[in-house]
């Protein structure tokens, strides 16, 4: 289907999503982001990996109980275990946050860093607060500029929203109508990431009910998990030639 019809049927079912989408918000568990450490290190010495979560309840971890079973640290994790190399990680999510909140209250007050990969995990609350595509376009490019800016030797990664229909918590009628939504986000995010020097990783597509929280929306460490494995896919890294991965710190 053509960007223009997803849009305009999406808006013929605009009063059905206001419907069960309230209904949902009344009867959603509403859970807080991990406890833990927002920064850490697997590996001794001087970090060769330096990774950045950045983005919304997705990159903070709300969902499950420790920051440790978060995607940042999963990600850091698995490139020590695959590389050798101490891999550092600093989380920056923020629940219910949208792109243009985290471009221009979050990336301005980053820490100054080296870091060699950013990972932007952004697009679900702005599709399901049913933000137009232009407003997407500039607030999401805009981001990817402020970003590229601050960090300009660091690797950019976007993962595109999954298919909203397999989300537990969301009725089928509601999760069809806002994986038209997705759909447009995704398309054009793409395109910004090409634009503008971001990897646009493609949905998980193996998405499981184990993969999601008691929340049914946000993902368990399982998901976590499989989410890291899937965006690792997309990296590229030099393995140490020195053996022995060294314990985490």
């Amino acid at each position: 289907m053509s960007p223009i019809l997803t849009s305009i049927l999406s808006w013929l079912c605009f009063p059905l999503y206001v419907v069960q989408g309230i209904y949902v918000r009344q009867n959603s568990l509403r859970l807080s982001p991990a406890v833990g450490p927002r920064s850490g290190q697997f590996g001794k010495g001087k970090p060769v990996i330096k990774i950045l979560a950045l983005g919304d309840s997705s990159a903070a971890a709300v969902g499950i109980d420790h920051t440790l079973g978060a995607i940042g640290p999963q990600i850091a994790r698995k490139l020590h275990e695959k590389s050798g190399n101490t891999v550092s990680w600093h989380i920056s999510g923020h629940n219910s946050a949208v792109a243009g909140e985290i471009r221009d209250h979050v990336v301005p007050n980053l820490p100054t860093a080296d870091y060699t990969h950013i990972i932007i995990m952004l697009g679900t609350n702005d599709m399901k607060n049913w933000h137009t595509v232009k407003r997407w376009k500039k607030e999401f490019g805009t981001l990817l500029y402020s970003v590229r800016t601050r960090y300009p030797e660091a690797k950019l990664f976007w993962h595109q929203a999954i298919d909203m229909r397999k989300v537990p918590a969301l009725p089928s009628a509601l999760g069809y109508i806002l994986n038209l939504r997705a759909g447009l986000l995704n398309r054009k995010g793409a395109q910004l990431c090409v634009e503008r020097g971001a990897v646009c990783v493609p949905p998980l597509q193996d998405v499981r009910p184990e993969g999601y929280c008691r929340d049914g929306f946000h993902a368990s460490e399982l998901g976590y998990d499989a989410w890291a494995d899937h965006m690792i896919e997309h990296f590229d890294y030099e393995p140490r030639t020195s053996p022995a991965a060294a314990p985490f710190i």
